[in-house]
């Protein structure tokens, strides 16, 4: 996205929410304006930094580990049949069971520290990764399999150079999703019980009647989201830029 369309997007979205304080009449315990909160944000930075930084490093450690293990368990069904048929049980009933309901038993069990936050992280990121790459390699172009059979190619061959090439495109889409799920993992796993985070600084303004300030991190919480969504988005358009290539050829022929 460009910058100038950003920079559009946040001035529309600044403005928009500074007519409903007006429409509405909401007192500034309800609803601050975007002036307060902006303050609340200069005059709190220094703490609003710190919380930032465990928030964001969570997000991170979850969305490593979540791409990791959601990876190499699509791979695993990829490969093995026989492993597919406990493995993809066990991948739907991860998310029948709602994750916010598993936050207070990942604390319990892990503690209020980091790990708790950074195992719901992953446990949301997890299937959006782990569905997508598998059913991208499962959708394979059965005519790029076939040519490279007539050529002598072996089982790994064509699984390394023919059926994982033609799936990063769905593994990509699989990942922007999980980047863009991620924060929820984090910010639900401090409200549970942490003592650091921009959840558990959101939760006790909240408290305490600090709506400007709770505003300043959810704001703060928002933009990082979108950062880490954009940089992202832009590393897999950069990798996978045959793909882009093919939705410039589509939106040409619209």
């Amino acid at each position: 996205m460009k910058i100038h369309r950003i920079v559009i997007l946040a001035a529309g979205g600044v403005l928009l929410w500074q007519l409903v304080v007006i429409a509405t009449g909401a007192p500034a315990y309800i609803l601050p304006g975007p002036l307060p909160v902006a303050l609340a944000m200069v005059n709190h930075w220094p703490e609003l930094w710190h919380h930032l930084q465990t928030t964001l490093l969570e997000i991170l450690a979850g969305l490593a580990i979540g791409t990791l293990l959601g990876t190499t368990c699509a791979l695993v069904m990829a490969l093995s049949p026989l492993l597919k048929r406990w493995l993809l049980p066990v991948l739907v009933v991860s998310q029948a069971i709602p994750v916010f309901a598993l936050a207070p038993v990942l604390v319990l069990w892990l503690g209020y520290g980091m790990a708790s936050k950074v195992a719901m992280a992953v446990l949301i990121i997890f299937f959006p990764v782990a569905s997508s790459f598998y059913h991208g390699m499962r959708r394979t172009d059965s005519e790029l399999l076939e040519l490279g059979r007539i050529m002598g190619a072996t089982r790994r061959s064509l699984f390394y150079y023919i059926i994982i090439p033609s799936a990063l495109p769905a593994f990509g889409s699989g990942l922007r999703v999980a980047t863009a799920v991620a924060p929820i993992g984090a910010v639900v796993g401090e409200w549970v019980g942490s003592s650091s985070g921009l959840g558990f600084y959101m939760l006790h303004a909240n408290a305490r009647m600090q709506i400007d300030r709770m505003f300043a991190a959810l704001t703060l919480l928002a933009v990082a989201s979108l950062l880490l969504y954009f940089v992202i988005d832009t590393i897999l358009a950069k990798t996978l830029y045959w793909e882009n290539q093919k939705d410039l050829i589509h939106e040409k022929a619209l």
